[in-house]
Protein backbone atom coordinates (compact mmCIF):
# COMPACT_ATOMS: atom_id res chain seq x y z
CA UNK A 1 0.00 0.00 0.00
CA UNK A 2 1.23 3.47 -0.87
CA UNK A 3 0.04 7.01 -0.39
CA UNK A 4 -0.35 8.59 -3.82
CA UNK A 5 -0.49 12.32 -4.44
CA UNK A 6 0.33 14.85 -7.11
CA UNK A 7 3.23 17.29 -7.41
CA UNK A 8 2.77 20.52 -9.37
CA UNK A 9 5.48 22.98 -10.36
CA UNK A 10 2.72 25.46 -11.20
CA UNK A 11 4.16 26.64 -14.51
CA UNK A 12 2.35 29.50 -16.21
CA UNK A 13 2.86 31.35 -19.47
CA UNK A 14 0.74 33.90 -21.34
CA UNK A 15 0.88 31.72 -24.47
CA UNK A 16 -2.57 31.00 -26.00
CA UNK A 17 -1.63 27.30 -26.02
CA UNK A 18 -1.37 27.23 -22.21
CA UNK A 19 -4.28 26.51 -19.92
CA UNK A 20 -2.44 28.40 -17.17
CA UNK A 21 -1.68 31.90 -18.44
CA UNK A 22 -1.06 33.90 -15.26
CA UNK A 23 0.12 33.59 -11.70
CA UNK A 24 -3.51 33.87 -10.59
CA UNK A 25 -4.39 30.91 -12.85
CA UNK A 26 -1.57 28.82 -11.38
CA UNK A 27 -2.64 29.53 -7.80
CA UNK A 28 -6.38 29.12 -8.24
CA UNK A 29 -6.02 26.01 -10.40
CA UNK A 30 -3.73 24.45 -7.76
CA UNK A 31 -6.51 24.88 -5.20
CA UNK A 32 -9.09 23.40 -7.58
CA UNK A 33 -6.83 20.42 -8.33
CA UNK A 34 -6.35 19.72 -4.61
CA UNK A 35 -10.13 19.61 -4.23
CA UNK A 36 -10.49 17.35 -7.27
CA UNK A 37 -7.68 15.03 -6.13
CA UNK A 38 -9.31 14.66 -2.72
CA UNK A 39 -12.62 13.74 -4.36
CA UNK A 40 -10.81 11.10 -6.45
CA UNK A 41 -9.32 9.52 -3.33
CA UNK A 42 -5.74 10.73 -3.76
CA UNK A 43 -3.70 11.18 -0.60
CA UNK A 44 -1.63 14.30 -1.24
CA UNK A 45 -1.43 17.66 -3.01
CA UNK A 46 2.15 18.95 -3.21
CA UNK A 47 3.67 22.04 -4.83
CA UNK A 48 7.22 22.95 -5.85
CA UNK A 49 8.63 26.36 -4.90
CA UNK A 50 10.74 28.36 -7.36
CA UNK A 51 11.83 31.99 -7.11
CA UNK A 52 12.26 34.47 -9.98
CA UNK A 53 10.26 32.14 -12.23
CA UNK A 54 6.79 31.86 -13.76
CA UNK A 55 6.03 29.03 -11.37
CA UNK A 56 4.63 28.65 -7.89
CA UNK A 57 6.40 30.45 -5.05
CA UNK A 58 5.12 31.78 -1.65
CA UNK A 59 3.72 28.39 -0.59
CA UNK A 60 2.00 29.20 2.69
CA UNK A 61 -0.91 31.33 1.43
CA UNK A 62 -1.55 28.62 -1.17
CA UNK A 63 -1.33 25.77 1.36
CA UNK A 64 -3.65 27.62 3.73
CA UNK A 65 -6.20 28.14 0.93
CA UNK A 66 -5.95 24.46 -0.03
CA UNK A 67 -6.46 23.57 3.63
CA UNK A 68 -9.57 25.72 3.88
CA UNK A 69 -11.10 24.08 0.78
CA UNK A 70 -10.32 20.43 1.62
CA UNK A 71 -10.84 18.15 4.61
CA UNK A 72 -8.68 15.04 4.30
CA UNK A 73 -5.89 15.25 1.74
CA UNK A 74 -2.30 15.91 2.82
CA UNK A 75 -0.90 19.27 1.70
CA UNK A 76 2.78 19.71 1.15
CA UNK A 77 5.81 21.10 -0.62
CA UNK A 78 8.48 19.35 -2.62
CA UNK A 79 10.50 21.40 -1.99
CA UNK A 80 11.13 24.79 -0.32
CA UNK A 81 14.65 26.13 -0.97
CA UNK A 82 15.89 27.00 2.52
CA UNK A 83 18.61 29.35 1.26
CA UNK A 84 15.85 31.91 0.71
CA UNK A 85 14.02 31.47 4.01
CA UNK A 86 13.96 33.34 7.30
CA UNK A 87 13.39 30.23 9.44
CA UNK A 88 11.59 32.04 12.27
CA UNK A 89 9.14 33.86 10.03
CA UNK A 90 8.68 30.62 8.09
CA UNK A 91 7.80 28.80 11.33
CA UNK A 92 5.02 31.30 12.00
CA UNK A 93 3.64 30.95 8.45
CA UNK A 94 3.87 27.15 8.61
CA UNK A 95 2.18 27.03 12.01
CA UNK A 96 -0.71 29.16 10.77
CA UNK A 97 -1.20 27.13 7.56
CA UNK A 98 -1.03 23.86 9.49
CA UNK A 99 -3.66 24.98 11.99
CA UNK A 100 -5.96 26.13 9.16
CA UNK A 101 -5.64 22.69 7.54
CA UNK A 102 -6.20 20.79 10.78
CA UNK A 103 -2.66 19.43 10.95
CA UNK A 104 -2.30 18.13 7.38
CA UNK A 105 0.90 19.87 6.24
CA UNK A 106 3.81 17.75 4.99
CA UNK A 107 6.60 20.24 4.32
CA UNK A 108 9.49 19.24 2.10
CA UNK A 109 12.62 21.37 2.41
CA UNK A 110 15.98 21.33 0.67
CA UNK A 111 19.30 23.13 0.65
CA UNK A 112 18.47 24.37 -2.82
CA UNK A 113 19.17 23.63 -6.47
CA UNK A 114 20.19 25.72 -9.50
CA UNK A 115 17.80 28.66 -9.85
CA UNK A 116 16.76 31.25 -12.43
CA UNK A 117 19.17 33.96 -11.27
CA UNK A 118 22.71 34.07 -9.93
CA UNK A 119 22.78 33.77 -6.13
CA UNK A 120 19.12 34.68 -5.89
CA UNK A 121 19.12 34.28 -2.12
CA UNK A 122 21.31 37.40 -1.86
CA UNK A 123 18.36 39.45 -3.11
CA UNK A 124 16.39 38.07 -0.16
CA UNK A 125 19.02 39.39 2.25
CA UNK A 126 20.96 36.19 2.93
CA UNK A 127 24.61 35.28 2.45
CA UNK A 128 26.62 32.35 3.82
CA UNK A 129 29.13 33.10 6.59
CA UNK A 130 32.77 33.22 5.58
CA UNK A 131 34.13 29.74 4.91
CA UNK A 132 30.69 28.24 4.23
CA UNK A 133 28.71 27.59 1.06
CA UNK A 134 25.17 28.52 0.18
CA UNK A 135 24.27 24.84 0.68
CA UNK A 136 25.66 25.04 4.22
CA UNK A 137 23.52 28.12 4.77
CA UNK A 138 20.41 26.30 3.55
CA UNK A 139 21.01 23.40 5.91
CA UNK A 140 21.63 25.81 8.80
CA UNK A 141 18.35 27.61 8.09
CA UNK A 142 16.64 24.20 8.15
CA UNK A 143 18.20 23.34 11.51
CA UNK A 144 16.94 26.59 13.04
CA UNK A 145 13.48 26.00 11.57
CA UNK A 146 13.35 22.49 13.04
CA UNK A 147 14.41 23.74 16.46
CA UNK A 148 11.77 26.48 16.73
CA UNK A 149 9.06 24.06 15.54
CA UNK A 150 9.59 22.13 18.78
CA UNK A 151 7.66 24.88 20.51
CA UNK A 152 10.13 25.53 23.31
CA UNK A 153 10.47 29.07 24.67
CA UNK A 154 13.71 30.86 23.79
CA UNK A 155 12.99 34.62 23.77
CA UNK A 156 13.27 36.72 26.95
CA UNK A 157 9.96 38.53 27.60
CA UNK A 158 9.68 42.29 27.95
CA UNK A 159 9.19 43.14 31.67
CA UNK A 160 6.59 45.74 30.64
CA UNK A 161 4.73 44.04 27.76
CA UNK A 162 1.78 45.48 25.89
CA UNK A 163 -0.20 42.31 26.72
CA UNK A 164 0.26 39.79 29.57
CA UNK A 165 2.74 36.99 28.84
CA UNK A 166 2.66 33.37 29.98
CA UNK A 167 5.45 32.54 32.45
CA UNK A 168 8.98 31.78 31.23
CA UNK A 169 10.69 32.30 27.92
CA UNK A 170 8.43 32.89 24.92
CA UNK A 171 8.09 30.74 21.82
CA UNK A 172 6.89 31.66 18.34
CA UNK A 173 3.15 31.70 17.79
CA UNK A 174 1.04 30.25 16.36
CA UNK A 175 2.54 26.89 17.26
CA UNK A 176 1.11 23.75 15.68
CA UNK A 177 1.79 20.64 17.72
CA UNK A 178 3.11 17.72 15.67
CA UNK A 179 4.30 19.72 12.66
CA UNK A 180 7.93 19.01 13.55
CA UNK A 181 7.36 15.32 12.76
CA UNK A 182 5.91 16.19 9.34
CA UNK A 183 9.01 17.88 7.92
CA UNK A 184 10.78 16.21 4.97
CA UNK A 185 14.17 16.76 3.37
CA UNK A 186 14.61 16.69 -0.39
CA UNK A 187 17.86 14.82 -0.80
CA UNK A 188 19.97 14.61 -3.95
CA UNK A 189 22.73 12.37 -2.58
CA UNK A 190 23.30 9.47 -0.22
CA UNK A 191 25.16 11.69 2.24
CA UNK A 192 22.36 14.24 2.56
CA UNK A 193 19.83 11.43 2.97
CA UNK A 194 21.86 10.20 5.94
CA UNK A 195 22.00 13.77 7.30
CA UNK A 196 18.21 14.05 6.99
CA UNK A 197 17.80 10.84 8.99
CA UNK A 198 20.10 12.14 11.70
CA UNK A 199 17.99 15.31 11.91
CA UNK A 200 14.79 13.28 12.27
CA UNK A 201 13.24 14.40 8.99
CA UNK A 202 11.27 12.29 6.52
CA UNK A 203 12.89 11.79 3.10
CA UNK A 204 11.82 13.13 -0.28
CA UNK A 205 13.78 11.63 -3.16
CA UNK A 206 12.92 13.08 -6.54
CA UNK A 207 13.77 12.08 -10.11
CA UNK A 208 17.21 13.69 -9.89
CA UNK A 209 20.18 12.70 -7.75
CA UNK A 210 23.95 12.70 -7.83
CA UNK A 211 25.22 9.92 -10.06
CA UNK A 212 27.27 8.12 -7.43
CA UNK A 213 27.65 4.62 -8.89
CA UNK A 214 26.76 4.72 -12.58
CA UNK A 215 23.84 2.34 -12.02
CA UNK A 216 20.31 3.02 -13.28
CA UNK A 217 18.55 5.84 -11.44
CA UNK A 218 15.97 3.68 -9.69
CA UNK A 219 18.69 1.35 -8.38
CA UNK A 220 20.70 4.27 -6.97
CA UNK A 221 17.54 5.76 -5.46
CA UNK A 222 16.66 2.50 -3.74
CA UNK A 223 20.18 2.35 -2.26
CA UNK A 224 19.80 5.96 -1.07
CA UNK A 225 16.54 5.10 0.69
CA UNK A 226 18.08 2.06 2.37
CA UNK A 227 21.02 4.18 3.57
CA UNK A 228 18.53 6.70 4.96
CA UNK A 229 16.58 4.04 6.87
CA UNK A 230 19.77 2.54 8.29
CA UNK A 231 20.87 6.00 9.50
CA UNK A 232 17.42 6.59 11.01
CA UNK A 233 17.68 3.38 13.00
CA UNK A 234 21.24 4.24 14.06
CA UNK A 235 20.07 7.67 15.28
CA UNK A 236 17.60 6.01 17.64
CA UNK A 237 14.44 7.85 16.58
CA UNK A 238 11.35 6.24 18.06
CA UNK A 239 8.80 6.68 15.25
CA UNK A 240 8.76 5.28 11.72
CA UNK A 241 9.90 7.72 9.01
CA UNK A 242 8.20 8.28 5.70
CA UNK A 243 9.84 8.25 2.27
CA UNK A 244 8.47 9.67 -0.96
CA UNK A 245 9.60 9.43 -4.57
CA UNK A 246 8.21 11.36 -7.53
CA UNK A 247 7.56 10.07 -11.03
CA UNK A 248 5.97 11.19 -14.29
CA UNK A 249 3.43 8.46 -15.06
CA UNK A 250 0.93 8.81 -17.91
CA UNK A 251 -1.43 5.92 -18.67
CA UNK A 252 -2.61 6.00 -22.28
CA UNK A 253 -6.36 5.48 -22.08
CA UNK A 254 -7.79 7.55 -24.93
CA UNK A 255 -6.92 9.58 -28.01
CA UNK A 256 -6.27 12.69 -25.95
CA UNK A 257 -3.64 10.87 -23.87
CA UNK A 258 -2.01 9.52 -27.01
CA UNK A 259 -1.99 12.96 -28.63
CA UNK A 260 -0.27 14.50 -25.61
CA UNK A 261 2.11 11.73 -24.58
CA UNK A 262 1.90 8.78 -26.94
CA UNK A 263 4.39 9.88 -29.58
CA UNK A 264 7.65 9.60 -27.67
CA UNK A 265 10.18 6.84 -27.99
CA UNK A 266 11.33 4.49 -25.26
CA UNK A 267 12.12 6.54 -22.18
CA UNK A 268 15.38 6.14 -20.33
CA UNK A 269 17.52 7.79 -17.66
CA UNK A 270 19.58 10.82 -18.61
CA UNK A 271 22.93 11.93 -17.22
CA UNK A 272 24.15 15.52 -17.11
CA UNK A 273 25.83 18.15 -14.96
CA UNK A 274 23.75 20.47 -12.73
CA UNK A 275 26.87 22.54 -12.03
CA UNK A 276 30.55 22.36 -12.96
CA UNK A 277 31.25 19.72 -10.32
CA UNK A 278 28.11 17.62 -9.93
CA UNK A 279 27.26 14.82 -12.32
CA UNK A 280 23.59 13.99 -11.90
CA UNK A 281 21.27 11.27 -13.13
CA UNK A 282 17.69 12.08 -14.12
CA UNK A 283 15.17 9.29 -13.77
CA UNK A 284 12.99 8.23 -16.68
CA UNK A 285 9.27 8.87 -17.00
CA UNK A 286 6.60 6.27 -17.77
CA UNK A 287 4.10 6.54 -20.62
CA UNK A 288 2.22 3.49 -21.90
CA UNK A 289 -1.02 1.55 -21.78
CA UNK A 290 -1.89 0.52 -18.19
CA UNK A 291 -0.90 -3.14 -18.57
CA UNK A 292 2.54 -2.10 -19.84
CA UNK A 293 2.93 0.48 -17.08
CA UNK A 294 2.20 -2.15 -14.45
CA UNK A 295 5.04 -4.30 -15.74
CA UNK A 296 7.46 -1.38 -15.98
CA UNK A 297 6.63 0.11 -12.58
CA UNK A 298 6.85 -3.26 -10.83
CA UNK A 299 10.56 -3.25 -11.76
CA UNK A 300 11.22 0.23 -10.35
CA UNK A 301 13.24 -0.39 -7.18
CA UNK A 302 12.98 3.22 -5.99
CA UNK A 303 9.19 3.16 -5.95
CA UNK A 304 9.25 -0.22 -4.22
CA UNK A 305 11.29 1.21 -1.33
CA UNK A 306 9.02 4.23 -0.80
CA UNK A 307 5.71 4.51 1.05
CA UNK A 308 4.57 7.64 -0.84
CA UNK A 309 4.46 8.29 -4.59
CA UNK A 310 4.08 11.83 -5.98
CA UNK A 311 2.82 12.06 -9.56
CA UNK A 312 4.27 15.06 -11.40
CA UNK A 313 1.42 16.59 -13.39
CA UNK A 314 1.42 18.79 -16.52
CA UNK A 315 -0.43 21.66 -14.88
CA UNK A 316 -0.64 23.81 -18.04
CA UNK A 317 -2.97 21.22 -19.57
CA UNK A 318 -5.64 22.25 -17.08
CA UNK A 319 -7.27 20.98 -13.92
CA UNK A 320 -9.59 18.58 -15.72
CA UNK A 321 -6.82 16.81 -17.61
CA UNK A 322 -4.52 16.62 -14.57
CA UNK A 323 -7.37 15.11 -12.54
CA UNK A 324 -7.83 12.59 -15.36
CA UNK A 325 -4.16 11.57 -15.11
CA UNK A 326 -4.40 11.13 -11.34
CA UNK A 327 -7.60 9.09 -11.67
CA UNK A 328 -6.06 6.91 -14.38
CA UNK A 329 -3.16 5.95 -12.11
CA UNK A 330 -5.43 5.38 -9.11
CA UNK A 331 -7.91 3.18 -11.00
CA UNK A 332 -5.96 1.47 -13.76
CA UNK A 333 -2.43 1.08 -12.38
CA UNK A 334 -2.25 1.27 -8.60
CA UNK A 335 -4.64 -1.58 -7.70
CA UNK A 336 -2.87 -4.15 -9.91
CA UNK A 337 0.46 -3.24 -8.30
CA UNK A 338 -0.96 -3.56 -4.78
CA UNK A 339 -0.60 0.15 -4.08
CA UNK A 340 -4.33 0.38 -3.37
Amino acid sequence: MKKIGFLSFGHWTPSPQSGTRSAADALLQSIDLAVAAEELGADGAYVRVHHFARQLAAPFPLLAAMGAKTRRIELGTAVIDMRYENPLYMAEDAGAADLISGGRLQLGLSRGSPEQVIDGWRHFGFAPPEGQTDADMGRRHAEVFLEVLRGQGFARPNPRPMFPNPPGLLRLEPHSEGLRDRIWWGSGSNATAVWAAEQGMNLQSSTLKDDETGEPFHVQQAAQIRAYRAAWKEAGHTHTPRVSVSRSIFPLLDDRDRAYFGRGGAEQDKVGFIDERTRAIFGRGYTAEPEVLVEQLAADEGIAEADTLLLTIPNQLGVGYCAHVIEAVLKHVAPTLGWR
